[in-house]
């Protein structure tokens, strides 16, 4: 057995579950979380005693015990956790698909639960009297939020390669339609011109309103488990077929400004080594669910994942490319910014339900897919297939 089969397809996830989505929910975060866990668990049809791994993100509030316990799981095998937020959700089900491919654990779930619309749970609300992390390379020059980081990117893409914020303007424009046909999306109500793009308040030059991701609340599931079972399941399972993490050298979170190429961000590092694994290629992806916090990140990582050539992607996505009937359909349920944040755990669900064939905007033959995570911290990123 190879480096790459001891993990290829040996794994796949089976059920996904989630919660209603909404600006402010009353439940709290382990409430949401339990009711998105045991609805994927009966998407899956298994009983929560077999669970015995669990992922999620170091940032999750909700300690791992309190899962099992409130739930009823068994003994647990396997825990871990990712950091670095909006760079987290395929690291959290890479490395739970790891434990079962290897037989360390059997059936894993992973979750993600945020009430993001209570303005106390939100990291970058807070004010520091000093500045002693390394933040103290960015903040003191007015690089306070992570748009500002993002919108430095943006400008200094633009300068490069002649991007307008028209082409810009074409990611959240193909993502609201997505929404505007997705039942469960937030802004599935709100359409969305050029126009009025245009037209939105500048939150950081040159991204809009438009270009930041939702402030949402609730709570999203996935569950894992051996290829090998699936015939005994309830549904038609998605395999994982590839799986990296990925982190340049001497990387520096969010403003990577000083690297000597800083558009081949920690995407470029996680793609490399995902293809090095994967029998499916940037060609025969037929759909991508790209991390979308900022609209930029979407630009960065189609390049990033060999999608298009350097300096291309503004054009790539202005053309229709990842629209509704492009080569290359892109965050087919809204993503971040139309459908819900959080942290690009919708992007996976998303890409499960296009792989069985029911999504709101059901991709035509659709059978691989790419799902990536923040481009602009460290990573990770999933080829999966049908």
């Amino acid at each position: 057995m190879t480096q790459t089969t001891a993990f290829k397809d040996r794994t796949a996830i089976v059920g996904i579950g989630q919660t209603a989505f909404a600006k402010s929910l009353p439940e709290t975060e382990l409430q949401l979380a339990c009711r998105a866990i045991r609805a994927a668990l009966d998407d899956a049809g298994i009983d929560p005693g077999e669970v015995d791994a669990l992922g999620c993100f170091t940032q999750e509030t909700t300690p791992e015990f309190e899962i099992a316990r409130n739930l009823g799981f068994g003994e647990l095998h396997f825990f871990s956790q990712v950091a670095h937020g909006g760079g987290a959700i395929c690291g959290a089900i890479g490395q739970v698909a790891m434990a079962i491919a290897l037989g360390v654990a059997k059936v894993g779930v992973v979750w993600r639960s945020r009430k993001r619309g209570d303005p106390s749970k939100r990291q970058w609300a807070g004010v520091q009297p000093r500045i002693d992390d390394h933040w103290k390379w960015s903040r003191p020059h007015g690089l306070s939020r992570p748009v500002d980081e993002v919108a430095v990117m943006m400008r200094r893409y633009m300068h490069d390669h002649g991007a307008t914020r028209e082409q810009l303007a074409s990611v959240a424009l193909a993502q609201r339609a997505y929404a505007n046909g997705n039942p469960d999306a937030l802004m599935r109500e709100k359409p969305m011109t050029l126009s009025s793009y245009l037209d939105a308040r500048m939150i950081s030059d040159p991204l809009c309103l438009f270009d930041n991701c939702l402030e949402s609340d609730g709570a999203i599931a996935i569950v894992v488990t051996a290829a090998e079972r699936v015939r005994d399941l309830r549904r038609s399972p998605v395999l994982i077929h590839a799986f990296s993490q990925g982190m340049t050298r001497e990387h520096q979170l969010m403003t990577d400004y000083h690297g000597a190429d800083p558009f081949r961000s920690s995407s470029g590092a996680t793609a490399a080594n995902l293809w090095r694994q994967s029998d499916i290629g940037p060609a025969e992806i037929d759909f991508a669910q790209i991390y979308d916090a900022f609209s930029p990140l979407v630009l960065f990582s189609l390049e990033n994942y060999g999608f298009c050539g350097r300096g291309e992607a503004a054009a790539f996505a202005a053309g229709g490319a990842i629209a509704k009937g492009g080569s290359l359909p892109v965050n087919t349920s809204g993503g971040s910014l139309s459908e819900v944040y959080l942290h690009g755990a919708n992007l996976v669900t998303e890409a499960v339900r296009q792989l069985r064939g029911e999504a709101a905007n059901q991709v035509d033959g659709a059978e691989t897919c790419l799902v990536s995570t923040c481009d602009s911290t460290p990573n990770g990123a999933l080829v999966l297939r049908r």
